[in-house]
């Protein structure tokens, strides 16, 4: 499994996301407190996406452990960001380490990543694959589940999809292909942000102007609340829903759960 986070908010240092926390994902890199059997660390990989001023996300994206890169660090300490998606990554056995495998990925303002892994990849996905324009499939990041879930996602939303519907349809897909996978997924463009609990932990904190999504809480702060399995998430700086992903997909409203 990987671990993942996203905020959206009043402007902060990276580093209070990621290095400072006690359990942050610098942390979580080695010493995770909830992988749920899906490995005993994030030693893959990492990235880390947020939006500069004219709204295009920049990424910074790396093959090694996150402990181990002497740069990030200092990255973090001096950039602000009112907006990011970070992650940190465990390859499952086979597929290829390489800093274009790992989380956040990308187009225009959308980041995506996926905690999880789909059981029985490749040729669980073949008919959905098959589904997608060829060029999709020849240009993917890299030959691996998330990488082609991204693409799954990113071709509904090239469609008109509404992020959410876009996430929960995927989801949907996916898990009737390839039964028992694990499905947590993270979408953003900057102002929203669409989260999936399918198979693993996610967790909420929210401030009088900020929300704060990730696979496991980075500190004791009584605030965090757990997300339960699932469901399906919709997150901005001013109200967060969690509902049923089959309301997302019919497009119908849902009485709202109170994770406050």
């Amino acid at each position: 499994m990987c671990r993942h986070l996203a905020y959206l908010g009043p402007p902060v240092f990276l580093s209070s996301l990621l290095t400072d926390p006690p359990y942050g994902l610098l942390r979580q890199s080695w010493a995770p407190r909830d992988m749920r059997g899906g490995g005993t660390m994030n030693a893959d990989g990492f990235g880390v996406a947020w939006y500069a001023g004219d709204g295009v996300p920049v990424r910074y994206r790396r093959a090694q452990p996150m402990w181990s890169d002497t740069t990030l660090p200092e990255l973090a300490a001096v950039t602000r960001v009112r907006a990011v998606l970070a992650a940190v990554r465990s390859a499952t056995v086979g597929m290829p380490l390489h800093e274009t495998a790992a989380a956040p990925f990308a187009e225009g303002r959308w980041l995506f990543s996926h905690n999880g892994v789909v059981r029985g990849w490749p040729d669980s996905l073949v008919p959905l694959a098959a589904g997608l324009p060829v060029r999709d499939l020849i240009t993917l990041d890299v030959p691996t589940d998330s990488a082609l879930l991204w693409a799954l996602v990113r071709h509904r939303l090239r469609a008109g999809a509404p992020p959410g519907e876009a996430v929960a349809d995927t989801v949907a897909a996916v898990a009737a292909a390839a039964p028992g996978s694990r499905l947590n997924l993270l979408l953003t463009d900057g102002t929203t942000v669409v989260a999936s609990t399918a198979g693993h932990a996610l967790s909420v904190r929210r401030g009088p102007d900020s929300v704060l999504l990730a696979s496991e809480p980075f500190d004791d702060d009584p605030a965090w609340r757990a997300v339960p399995d699932g469901r399906l998430v919709v997150a901005t700086t001013g109200g967060l829903d969690v509902r049923d992903p089959s309301a997302a997909r019919r497009s119908v409203p849902t009485a709202r759960e109170d994770t406050r």
